[in-house]
Parts: structure tokens; sequence; C-alpha cells
């Protein structure tokens, strides 16, 4: 059966049993918290969660999915995939257990010639949560599956929420029994490679608070209404009725791989490693088909992120399984479309839009792989030049990093040359890049231009001469420009662009160190103003700024000059971090090393490694240490040799760093010996002083300091003593004794406060007998609706409701909602009585009503529960929506 038949028999059944066919939603998710679509519920999240009213009280679709997490494990299973498809049926309240297990048991065991899947009921298990009586008496005693293939599971593999607060419930899996020879007998709970999931039937039922994603959160109550989701992966199913070991081999995906297999000379099931390379083909051409399909493009951000990546993984995947460049995505791409336009027929109207942007995205990163290939190229000449036999991870790395390279493209381009690399480094290296932090900032330097861009200037002009250790100004040639990401001829007033050069006296950031800012000048015709200069690619310099007057063409002599206050300021700083590496050392010992560090004008931080926190003396001794050294005014000198040289002379290398074989010496005599790229003072002594501002931790075993230097920390310590001369007049206290008066006035103060808030709390409560002598009667029940005035903390609303309702009694229900606004933000707290919850009022539920009313969420015991919300002006319409709702219980 094929895929696409799959598929329209799943509607149809639902849709002659009542339900509304839904079409499938875009794949790029309406919804500000996810990128893509990765369930086939999300669309009707609206409707669970009660935002919206659904026009429907029962559906069914097909939903195109994507999930990106795992796409580093796509190919080297059969089971992972990016895109995928969601059969399901939806309840809004309608039905729930005792319609919803029956329908998918009759659509899974019908005959094919009576519209069902024709699956043997001996071949199917189930699951049901722990205690879920309910659905196991269902499946034993409606359904007739025999008791011993209903097995029992608990949270991790049979209750189901969307992992933050609102709809929850149990769950009940289908399994489909493969065989023995697929494993060991004894049900899903003894194999699931034998055992295989079929359908997944939720069945939302409660609402749970906050906690973890999977478990640990508490049940706040019923939901007012019983909902279905329900989950049946098409692909997985099409593997079953089509009779193969997986999803690679069905009709759709099948087609696709075959046919990479045979444009590439290769065959599926030949080898483990061509097989891996064949299913990421057909699984990223698939997704990319979908992604174009609803309107993603490729791009350096997001969604298109996801697309390019997948693409390029494609490519280069071809590449390796065919051994040559020649370009199969146009072909590929027209074989998805034809595989998956019986389900989405719009795939074929728009195939002249979804070529287009496929093809030119191959065109774009084939020119990329050529210029890949030649740094490859001169690394292994490199290589062999030096008479070694390994290409180095930090090549390897730049490759990966650069050009998209992956790792065993490397290696057996490598092994071509009698060659091989580095693994462990580059392993290292690339854990080192998984930072998101260091990423995002990445991206934010980078800009939107696409990383190829940068390759192909330096391809084509070569590396950037630096002049700036000796020369602070100089003439260039513009070798290219770059706006709005893409190549530019030209640039005129009022843009912001990209100037590459063939020789600059412009710092561009690394090392720690915050890159040079100034003016290029074209004599006579327009300038440039620099506010910053960046090295996408090792040796090429990029200069960021706007054109502030005329205009300036590629091939234009242009004169380039810093920021000289900038530049003096901006090397004080990255030397006084060398002198303050070399004391924390001293102070801590030489495990203590650099994690980090950034040099602007004037100020410094710099993160190491301890496993504590500095001590105010520690602190105090090293900042101490740093100005005894700088007073000494030693010559700052910097050399160039060998990278074996210097670390045989104690030099230290900088955490992140990567070095060639001729690397730069920094030394301040034997006080400090660091290997290092930036620019420093010419003595110690123009640093003048260094102040430490303070120490902190930004990470588990990462501390940091900042510190203020030259004229910068002088301003500092002048404003502070400013301060500590206007308090020691406005307290009349010597400077010397201020930390005992303040320590003294603050302890005053904390007595205070809690003297007042005691009578708060005092005040709040004696409104608590006529709070319940008031009481309205409402729905048969005792309730008392109070708004406090604003400013009553939190814990004062919560006595106040407790000790209303223990003078209400238990004789008759009795409800007691108090809210009010302790800081902007409103809170409301609700207490049911013994006999109210006997009555079915439950305070979980009326804070859940109340704190939506204020546009938040809430939850608690049936006894007494607590919520707020953002909505401080609707305090009065929660109140009166918790009195409807005691009103509405029988």
């Amino acid at each position: 059966m094929e895929t696409a038949e799959i598929a329209r028999r799943f509607l149809t059944f639902f849709e002659q049993n009542d339900h509304t066919v839904v079409p499938s939603a875009s794949l790029v998710a309406d919804d500000p918290t996810l990128l893509f679509v990765p369930a086939g519920m999300v669309p009707f999240k609206p409707y669970f969660l009660g935002q919206q009213t659904p026009p429907f009280d029962r559906a069914t679709s097909v939903q195109k999915c994507i999930r990106t997490i795992d796409i580093e494990e796509v190919g080297k299973t059969s089971r992972h995939a990016t895109f995928f498809q969601m059969l399901g049926n939806f309840s809004f309240g309608d039905y729930f257990k005792d319609k919803a297990i029956p329908l998918a048991w009759d659509l899974l065991t019908t005959p094919v010639a009576g519209g069902g899947f024709g699956i043997d009921p001996e071949k199917l298990w189930v699951t049901v949560y722990l205690d879920d009586d309910e659905a196991a008496d269902i499946w034993r005693d409606v359904v007739g599956v025999p008791p011993e293939r209903i097995q029992r599971r608990g949270v991790e593999d049979n209750y189901w929420s969307m992992g933050v607060p609102g709809p929850c419930g149990p769950c009940s899996e289908i399994f489909y029994d493969r065989g023995p020879e697929h494993g060991v007998e004894g049900g899903p709970v003894a194999d699931e490679d034998r055992y295989v999931e079929v359908w997944n039937l939720v069945f939302m039922q409660y609402e749970r608070g906050e906690g973890g994603a999977k478990k640990d959160y508490p049940i706040l109550g019923d939901l007012p209404k019983q909902n279905i989701d329900t989950g049946l992966g098409l692909e997985r199913l099409a593997s079953l009725l089509q009779g193969v070991d997986n999803i690679y081999e069905t009709d759709t995906l099948g087609r696709i791989l075959q046919d990479a297999a045979q444009r590439t000379g290769t065959r599926y099931g030949a080898a483990e490693r061509s097989d891996v390379m064949l299913r990421v083909v057909a699984d990223h051409v698939r997704s990319a088909v979908m992604l174009v399909s609803d309107g993603v493009r490729p791009g350096n951000e997001k969604g298109g992120y996801v697309l390019r990546r997948i693409l390029r993984r494609s490519i280069r995947n071809l590449r390796l399984l065919s051994g040559g460049d020649t370009a199969h995505l146009h072909g590929l791409t027209e074989t998805a479309i034809g595989a998956m336009e019986g389900i989405y027929p719009e795939l074929r109207a728009g195939a002249e839009r979804i070529h287009e942007v496929i093809d030119t995205e191959e065109k774009n990163f084939s020119d990329t792989l050529r210029s890949g290939t030649a740094l490859f190229n001169r690394a292994a000449e490199r290589t062999k030049g030096s008479g070694a036999t390994r290409i180095s991870g930090a090549d390897a790395f730049q490759l990966h990093d650069t050009y998209g390279f992956p790792i065993d493209l490397t290696l057996e381009m490598a092994g071509e040359q009698g060659l091989d690399v580095d693994e462990t480094e580059f392993r290292a290296l690339m854990q080192s890049q998984r930072d998101t932090a260091k990423a995002d900032a990445k991206a934010k330097k980078l800009g939107n231009a696409d990383i190829s861009v940068y390759a192909r200037l330096l391809e084509g002009s070569g590396a950037t001469e630096f002049l700036g250790y000796t020369d602070h100004e100089g003439e260039a040639r513009v070798l290219g420009i770059v706006a709005a990401g893409a190549p530019a001829a030209a640039a005129r007033e009022g843009e912001t662009v990209e100037v590459v050069l063939d020789r600059t006296p412009f710092y561009g950031e690394s090392g720690g160190q915050l890159a040079d800012k100034g003016v290029l000048t074209v004599e006579g015709r327009g300038a440039v103003r620099i506010d910053d200069v960046q090295k996408p690619l090792p040796g090429l310099f990029v200069h960021r700024g706007t054109v502030t007057s005329g205009e300036i063409v590629v091939d234009d002599t242009v004169h380039a000059a810093i920021d000289d206050g900038r530049r003096a300021a901006v090397s004080r700083a990255h030397s006084a971090t060398h002198l303050i590496h070399s004391a924390l050392r001293n102070a801590l010992g030489p495990s203590t090393g650099q994690a980090g560090s950034e040099n602007g004008p004037g100020r410094l931080r710099f993160d190491f490694t301890a496993s504590t926190a500095l001590t105010p003396a520690e602190l105090a001794e090293v900042e101490e240490e740093v100005n005894t050294v700088l007073a000494g005014d030693i010559e700052v000198r910097d050399f160039q040799t060998s990278l074996d040289e210097a670390l045989a002379m104690g030099a230290l290398a900088m955490f992140g760093e990567k070095y060639g074989d001729r690397v730069r010496v920094v030394e301040m005599s034997d006080y400090s010996r660091e290997l290092c790229g930036g620019t420093h003072v010419a003595a110690t002594g123009q640093l003048g002083i260094v102040k430490l501002l303070g120490e902190s931790s930004v990470g588990a075993g990462v501390r940091r300091v900042e510190a203020a230097v030259g004229i910068d920390a002088f301003r500092r310590l002048s404003k502070e003593s400013l301060l500590v001369g206007r308090l020691s007049e406005q307290l009349k206290t010597p400077r010397e004794e201020l930390p005992q008066r303040i320590d003294s006035m603050v302890s005053r103060l904390r007595a205070a406060e809690k003297e007042i808030e005691k009578l708060r709390a005092a005040q709040v409560l004696q409104a608590a007998a006529g709070l319940a002598k008031d009481a309205a009667e409402i729905g048969g029940a005792l309730v008392v609706s109070h708004r406090a005035p604003d400013g009553t903390a939190g814990d004062d609303l919560r006595r106040l409701a407790l000790d209303v309702r223990g003078r209400l009694g238990e004789d008759r229900p009795a409800v007691v909602a108090v809210a009010g606004v302790p800081k902007d933000r409103p809170v409301v707290v609700i207490a049911v009585n013994k006999a109210g919850q006997g009555k079915g009022l439950k305070a979980g539920e009326l804070v859940g009503i109340a704190a939506r009313a204020l546009g938040g969420g809430g939850g608690g015991k049936p006894d007494v529960a607590q919520g707020g919300g953002t909505d401080a002006t609707a305090v009065d319409t929660a109140l009166r929506a918790v009195e409807q709702r005691v009103a509405a219980t029988p």
C-alpha cells in the first residue's frame, strides 16, 4: 500500500466517523516558541489550551513536521528523519477513551477491502499508564485484546504533557510485533526493536503546573473538557504495510534513495558507509523540497540556516558517493517532488520555484567547495613539506568551520595523498565551538553575509597585510566591498558597508582585544567611518562602517587612519591583562589559566580557571602586585620565534587560540611572557594605574575580574573618593569609620521594616471578621470575594484567605477569594473548606480561572491555591469569574 493511499485511507476513515478533515499547516510554525512544526497536534494547540474556540468538535489531519534536534543522527540509523508526517485524529471535548480506542483498533485491523489497513490483530500489543484502569478495561473488555498483551508503563513512556503548564494526561500506545527474528519476546517492555510503536493515543484530562518537562510537576485538577490527541507516524506505518525493514525503504524515501544511488554509481546495502550517506541524501533532499515549498529560503539564521545546512550536507555526501563534482540536486529534487505530490499536489504547481532555490544553493556551495579544496591542498603541502604525515586538527577544523567540510571528507582527501588527520584535536575544537554564547556572538559580528563571500575574496586577493604594530595610518587599495551581505562594486553615502583592503593599520578583533576604529578617506571623493574590524577568515581583515560622504569604489586608493586615542587606551588594557594574568598565577598557583578576556578602551575583563572565589585580601594582593610591577616601568618587548622555542622559554599560550609554526611573543622582563598577536604599550609605566573593580563567577570553575586602566582608573578612583567624602560629610563620620556606621544603619532599617511588616499583616487580618460576616451565598456556598489594598504582600493575602476560611467553619461549603496587587503584578489566593471540596469546588481549578483572567496562570491543592498574572486592571474581573464558576457548580 503506497504512502499516499495510507494517508487517504486514514483521512477517509475519520471523515466517515464525523471528523472534519483539516489540511496540513505550514512547516513554519505560527508560534513564537517554535521554529518549525514538530508534532501533529501543534496547529491545534490554541484549542487544547482554551485560547480559541475550535470551529469543530472532531478533526483529522496529515501534518507535515520537521525536527532538527538530531540532524547529525540522520542516516546513522534507519529511524531518524528530519521531515516526517503525522496522521492524527482529535477530539475537543467531544469523545474520549471509550471512542478513541475502538476507532484506532478498527482502522488498523479492518481488512484492506473494507477500507482499513488489514493488520493482523494477533500482531498488536498495547501499553497503558500505570493506574489507567479505564483504558486497560476498554482494551480488554470492549476491543478484546488479551490481558497478556496489555502492559502498563510509567510516566516516562505513557504520560504526556507539552512540557509546560497546561493540558496533560495518560496515553496508550499500540505496538506491532515484527516477529522473533527482530528480538526477544515479552512485548514492548522487553524489546522495542521487535515491538515497534505504531500509534499513540493521548488522553488529555488534567491540568499540570510548573515543573520538569517529563515529570516532577503537580496536577492542578481536571480539565474543563476532556480531549483526544493521537499521533500515527505515516512513514513508520508505511514501512510495516509495505513489508520493508525501515522508513528509508518505503515508496517515498526509497524512491529518492535509489535515484541517488543510481546517479552516484553506488548500491544501497553494499556498505554501511555509503548506506549512511544515501539515507542522509534521501532525507535531506525531501526535507529541503518541503521547506522550500513552504516559503523557507537558505540563509544564515533560523529556518534559512536549517535549510542551508541540510542542502549542503546533501551536496557533500553526493560528491563523496560519486567521487566527482557533478550537480545532482536538480534531478533528485524532481524525484522528491514526484514521490510526494500524491499527498501534496502543491509541490508540482511550485516545482519551478523549488528547483530555482535549490539549484542556486547548489551552485553557490560548489564555489565554496572549490575554495575549500584549495585550502586543503595548501595544508597537505605544508604537512608534507615539514616531513609529517598528519594534517593538524586545526586545519581540519578550519575546513569545517569556514567551508563546511565534514571531517569524513577531509579524511578521505587526506587518505588519497597518503596522509591522515589529527581527529582528537579536531573533535576538541568542535566541542569548544558548540558553546552557544560564542556562536551567537560570532553571528552578530559577521552580520548576514554568507561566509563564502569572504572566502572568495580571500582566495582571489590573498591575505591582508597588517601594518598596525608600527603604523597608525597609511595608503591602501580597496580589494572588495560587501554590502547587505553580498559583493558590491561601490557604496555611497549613508550605506553600511564592509571593506577589504590589501594592507591596513586597523587591528581586527581577536585574542580578546577589541578592534580599532577610524576613517578611510578617498581623496576628493568620499570617506567611510570604520566602527569595527573583524577577521571572518584567517588573514582577512573586514572593515565595517558607514559611508559618511561621497562614495567608495573597488580598486580605490584610500588613506586608512585609526583613532590613536582609542588604540592607546586599548593597548594599555591589553598590557594590563598580561600583568593581571601573572599576578593571579602567583597568588593562586600555576594551575590558574586564562579562560577568555576582553580588552577595550581603558577597561578590561579577564576570565580565569579557579575552583573558589578570591577573598578580598587575595584581590587586594593581586592589585598591589600589578601596580608595583607597572611602577617599575618595565620594557614591553615583542619578537617572533618558533612555537617550540616559545613554549620552551615558558611563554603561555592563550585559551582558544590557534598557532602556526611561527609565533609572536610579548614579554615584560621575566614577569610575564605570553604568545600574543595584540598591541601593547612600550613600557609598563604607561599604564599609569590599574584598579580592580570586582571579581565574580561566570560558570563552573571559571571566575572573572574586571579592571579599569590609566585615566579611566583615575576617574573611577576620583568618583569613589568624592562619593566617600559626601557620605562622610552627610553622616558626620570619619572616612575610616564609615563601614561600621553604615552597617549599624542597615541593621536598624531592616529591624524597622520587619516591624512595619508585622503591623501591616495585623491590619490586613483585622478585616477577616468583617469579611466572614458579610459572606454572600452563591450557588449553595458561602463566598467571600475581596480585593485587598494595593501593596498588600502575597503572604498576607494568603494568611487573610485562610483566616477567613477558618471563620466560616465547615458546616456549609465555603470559598474565599482574595486578590491584590503587591508589586504591579496581580496575585489571587483561593481557599476552599472541606465541605466546599465535597461539593466539587477545588481551589486549584478556581485559581486557574482567576489567573487566566489576569493574563497568567497558577494552581495548587484543592484546599488552597495561588496564582497571578500581568493585568492589574483585571482584578475585579478575575474575582467575578470565580463567583460565576461557583454559581455554575451544581
